[in-house]
């Protein structure tokens, strides 16, 4: 009688070892759920978002010293590239900047040499000023460009037969060169993409810069997958 008690004593003592292993295994588990739950919530997606397409994010107006080199950084640190629209005195007074967004995988178009308009009067100068800027880019990148946001938006499609360029304009604009209010500009450029956007902003404001990393990251946790035009234009 007294062996058998003992026989129940340890088959007790055992049992009460492994409901402690599990218990202590089951702790660890909530543990690790209650950090990962923590992690995705900081995150603000709970999910993966499906693949919603491709979009392209331009900047106009640069090289600038100091914001276009802060954005080619933020952009590189998240394996995005964009297209730069450049001026062609920009690209003469600052051509390392040019040419590291060119090796970097960014797409190079011209924004006319001095950010000419243009008008009824001056299509002799605006033509002189596609073909400055296309030799300038072509001297520092070691490629040619066919593709020119007209500034304003003001073309003539002549130039498309004559000089072999593409006009890209765009359907978002936030409006970032006349507003520091980096908030703002974000709203209004998630309010109104879509598929296939194209999305103009200028590398010229710190606020800018900001916005189009806060930009990149939010947009690309939607699903987005962010292009050069190229593959916007004819892919």
């Amino acid at each position: 009688m007294l062996k058998g008690k003992k026989w129940i004593a340890v088959l007790t003592m055992l049992l009460f070892a492994v409901a402690l292993t599990f218990l202590a295994r089951e702790n660890e588990n909530a543990k690790r759920q209650e950090a990962w739950s923590r992690t995705v919530a900081d995150s603000g997606y709970e999910d993966e978002e499906p693949y919603k397409g491709k979009i392209a994010l331009t900047f106009d107006d640069g090289p600038h010293p100091v914001c276009t080199p802060q954005l080619l950084d933020g952009l590189k640190k998240r394996d995005v590239q964009v297209t730069f629209f450049v001026t062609g005195q920009n690209v003469e007074s600052y051509p390392d900047i040019v040419k590291r967004a060119s090796e970097e995988g960014h797409l190079i178009g011209n924004h006319t040499f001095h950010h000419v308009q243009l008008t009824a009067a001056n299509s002799d100068e605006f033509k002189k000023e596609i073909i400055s800027t296309n030799d300038i880019i072509q001297e520092v990148t070691g490629k040619e460009t066919s593709f020119i946001r007209p500034p304003y938006g003001s073309w003539d499609k002549k130039y498309e037969k004559e000089l072999n360029m593409f006009p890209v304009l765009w359907d978002v604009d936030p409006l970032d060169w006349c507003s520091t209010n980096v908030d703002k500009v974000v709203r209004n450029v998630l309010s109104h993409t879509k598929e296939n956007s194209i999305i103009l902003m200028h590398d010229s404001y710190d606020s800018t810069v900001t916005a189009a990393l806060q930009i990149v990251d939010i947009l690309k946790a939607e699903g987005y997958e962010f292009v050069t035009v190229d593959e916007i234009l004819f892919d």
